[in-house]
């Protein structure tokens, strides 16, 4: 072994090591802070406190442990929420396997914004899987959830079922969603296909966030050539998890039957003279700004390469209070008065 190699094989062992010790300090947290949210909870209930003991409770404790952060009187009620919200058979010996590691992968705070943003079981366990297997931040996390990823994923239409090999199919239906929210954009209801590309690209890092896991960006207006005719694919990725090109096409309108073939024909030249040998057969998606999901299934359901189409959405359609719609502007229309 090289003196370099020997460097970077000390470096290796103790970036690992840190990183063991990171996630079993982050485990006896988590224990330490359900067992407390535990004793609040069951102390409150049997003596019937009122809310204001544990803001007294906060008070002794910061005096008992001058100088130790964290068990602020906010901090205590997201504990007691914590426990009253998983209950012991979560945190106990029932919890097992891939979900445990993942529950302790992920710290204190994506938990409480998961329980706050969440409100049934399925959901918050999809979104601790996912946060700890990408390595979401909370900023991630929080933003996935504001898509609403664990509704739309996998519910979009599609051909994978006949165009794809078996051991990439139920992938597939897991990293492609039906709706993508692209909030960090900036158009107008004019701007074309070419504007909101643009956008994308200047945002490169947040539309592979909104993507799902796995992407890495190749390029857009990626060229095609065939017989001396040049072809422009809108964007092209490529996905780790399924091993294959992604190629996406823009429309500012709605799905049209013809946006299939035209997307068929970039698929069969990216298999054909981009694809390397050992890759799996390229994957498109249409994102459009509205569809009907009927339509989708008749354009594309005879094709033979695989492809989903979606749409997307740059605006939180609940980020204005019911009560208050009626007096302010949509997001496009605000923009337009900007």
């Amino acid at each position: 072994m090289s003196y370099k190699e020997f460097v970077q094989d000390l470096k290796q062992n103790i970036v690992r090591s840190r990183y063991i010790a990171a996630r079993l300090a982050n485990q006896e947290q988590l224990k330490l802070y359900f067992k407390i949210g535990q004793m609040l909870s069951e102390k409150i209930n049997a003596e019937n406190w009122g809310a204001k003991v544990v803001e007294q409770i906060a008070r002794d404790l910061q005096q008992e442990l001058p100088g130790v952060k964290g068990f602020s009187y906010t901090n205590l009620k997201k504990m007691r929420h914590f426990y009253d919200s998983y209950g012991a058979p979560v945190i106990g010996p029932s919890l097992t396997g891939q979900l445990q590691t993942s529950f302790y992968s992920i710290s204190f705070t994506h938990h409480i914004l998961i329980l706050e943003k969440c409100s049934h079981e399925d959901a918050r366990l999809f979104y601790i899987s996912q946060a700890a297997e990408q390595f979401w931040s909370v900023r991630e996390l929080e933003h996935q959830i504001n898509a609403n990823l664990f509704k739309h994923q996998g519910n979009m239409p599609h051909n994978f079922n006949k165009t794809l090999p078996e051991n990439i199919k139920s992938k597939a239906l897991e990293v492609f969603k039906d709706e993508y929210l692209i909030d960090f954009v900036n158009i107008n209801e004019e701007d074309d296909e070419g504007i909101l590309e643009n956008e994308i690209v200047n945002n490169i890092r947040k539309f592979i966030m909104s993507m799902g896991k796995g992407y890495s960006f190749i390029g857009n207006q990626y060229r095609l050539e065939v017989n001396n005719n040049e072809f422009f694919v809108d964007l092209l990725f490529y996905n780790r998890h399924l091993q294959c090109l992604v190629a996406i096409e823009l429309k500012r309108k709605k799905f049209k039957p013809e946006y299939a073939g035209q997307l068929n024909f970039y698929l069969n030249v990216l298999d054909d003279k981009v694809k390397l040998p050992h890759e799996n057969p390229s994957i498109g998606i249409i994102l459009c700004k509205q569809k009907d999901n009927t339509v989708v299934d008749y354009a594309i359901k005879s094709i033979d390469k695989a492809m989903s189409v979606g749409t997307y959405t740059h605006y939180h359609a609940h980020s204005i209070p019911e009560n208050m719609k009626e007096f302010l502007p949509d997001a496009e229309a605000l923009g337009k008065m900007l």
